[in-house]
């Protein structure tokens, strides 16, 4: 009887859902298979696209999945969109939706890694990292990012929004330690100082260290350092942290880097930023946005993501060894999370000792080399090249001023934009409109996610079908309103 009112009621949830436009659906993307080459070598990085790269961006999707999502109908029961019947048919799409940015993903080197690191251990110790299910495969792909982003030590976590969470509780935690697991008094506690379109997994941290009730949140207009400044010197609280995105991924626009360390260094707070979409697409070298603005040594934490632009998943904290010493010690999330499979770790880096690199170039350069993923980005640097030459095409063809690979085409409503999204399903693009309320209401988009592995005539082709469906003069790129999501 009870199973039967807790159905109704889930049933009349989801009206509601239903009523609000808020119901959201799974729309499963057709992987194409493609042949094995012959005798690979275990290590190989490359100075062109070649062919596998075009697995990335190229997808397929059933004919009844692109019906479904036509007319805009939930495809979440088992049985919906049984994807790769031999009966059904396959409608080809260019994706432009995805965080592939370098287009890793199908590159053979890290696919050999997490294949080879499956076949000799499984998926590796199951359990948590603090129980048994790191290894030294973790712990090698911790040096290596840490290099990366130019920190004393790294912690590898599940994922990027776990990363988020973890840090934000162990900052929690210092107020009521310090105070003798007591409610610390107003001056002991923490000031956390975060943008107003900061990613999930920060609000959701700081709401959950906010239930230590040892942190008082303060929310600053998008990128807007007055305010922010403003609200730092009315502060009276010794503990100040700034969190912000490096590169925000709804709007595609950057934090003032610069700025934030001159007020670093004026106010004294702990600089925190979540360089999810900059990891290895910004910097000569792949470091992030830190890099690219050249002020590295001004972020204390810098958290990041190896499941955009390194092609693979997870998330880590690059820190000092103090602080990482109290994230795995006080971050719930990476705490109580089962550890990151061994493929998974294998695919960012391979521990095998000697393994020999073959640069295809003419003639080839070897050289000895453990990494696979994170050593790729940083060797072919063909495309972060490629990737931004992409986003000065977009410039050219639209005349639009975008400044990242992340394009974010506010149109208005909600309804524009998923017209729009229609009208490039229909011309083979997958682009998809971005709703409250993920954004907010009346500042609905198309968000344009450019690849190192998309070509010059992806783009003409992309741009020309956008030109049918919106107004390249009416579009913003930014949302100018603040929205506190906290």
């Amino acid at each position: 009887m009870e199973t039967a009112l807790w159905e109704h009621w889930v049933e009349d949830a989801l009206a509601t859902l239903d009523s609000l436009k808020v119901l959201r659906s799974l729309r499963p993307i057709c992987l194409r298979n493609e042949k094995p080459r012959l005798e690979p070598l275990e290590f190989e990085v490359f100075d062109e696209m070649q062919h596998w790269d075009r697995s990335s961006v190229e997808v397929e999707i059933a004919e009844t999945t692109f019906h479904r999502w036509m007319h805009d109908s939930p495809s979440s029961v088992a049985g919906d969109d049984e994807p790769g019947a031999f009966h059904e048919k396959f409608k080809k799409l260019i994706l432009f939706s995805g965080n592939d940015y370098l287009g890793l993903s199908s590159h053979p080197t890290i696919g050999r890694a997490a294949a080879k690191a499956a076949q000799e251990h499984g998926m590796g110790p199951r359990g948590s990292a603090l129980i048994c299910g790191y290894t030294n495969y973790h712990r090698q792909l911790e040096s290596s990012l840490a290099d990366l982003k130019k920190k004393e030590d790294c912690l590898l976590c599940p994922t990027g929004f776990a990363a988020n969470m973890a840090l934000m509780t162990a900052i929690g935690s210092i107020g009521s330690l310090l105070a003798g697991n007591n409610i610390p008094s107003d001056e002991e506690m923490i000031a956390v100082f975060s943008d107003a379109l900061n990613h999930a997994s920060i609000i959701d941290g700081i709401r959950l260290a906010e239930r230590q009730k040892s942190v008082k949140v303060y929310i600053y207009r998008h990128c807007d350092m007055s305010h922010l400044n403003k609200l730092l010197s009315h502060c009276q609280m010794r503990k100040k942290v700034v969190v912000t995105d490096s590169l925000f991924s709804m709007d595609g626009d950057y934090a003032p880097m610069v700025e934030l360390a001159e007020l670093r260094k004026k106010h004294g707070f702990l600089l925190v930023i979540d360089d999810a979409h900059g990891t290895f697409v910004c910097g000569q070298n792949g470091g992030g946005v830190a890099e690219e603005f050249n002020c590295e040594k001004d972020v204390d934490i810098c958290i990041g993501t190896l499941s955009k632009a390194a092609g693979c998943h997870g998330g880590f904290i690059a820190c000092s060894k103090r602080w990482k010493l109290l994230i795995q010690s006080r971050g719930r999330s990476f705490i109580f999370s089962t550890a990151t499979p061994v493929p998974v770790a294998a695919a960012a880096h391979v521990v095998k000792k000697g393994s020999i690199l073959a640069w295809c170039y003419k003639p080839p350069i070897m050289v000895g080399s453990k990494e696979a993923a994170v050593k790729v980005a940083k060797l072919e640097t063909w495309r972060r090249k490629a990737i931004w030459d992409r986003v000065k095409d977009f410039h050219l063809l639209t005349g639009i001023p975008v400044t990242s690979p992340i394009i974010s085409l506010i149109v208005g409503s909600e309804d524009k934009a998923l017209r729009a999204s229609r009208y490039l399903l229909q011309s083979g693009f997958h682009v998809t409109a971005i709703r409250p309320p993920t954004v907010p209401p009346n500042s609905c988009r198309l968000r344009v996610a450019l690849s190192a592995v998309h070509t010059r005539e992806d783009l003409e082709n992309l741009a020309a079908a956008l030109s049918r469906c919106i107004n390249f003069q009416d579009t913003r790129i930014y949302n100018c309103n603040g929205y506190a999501r906290l």
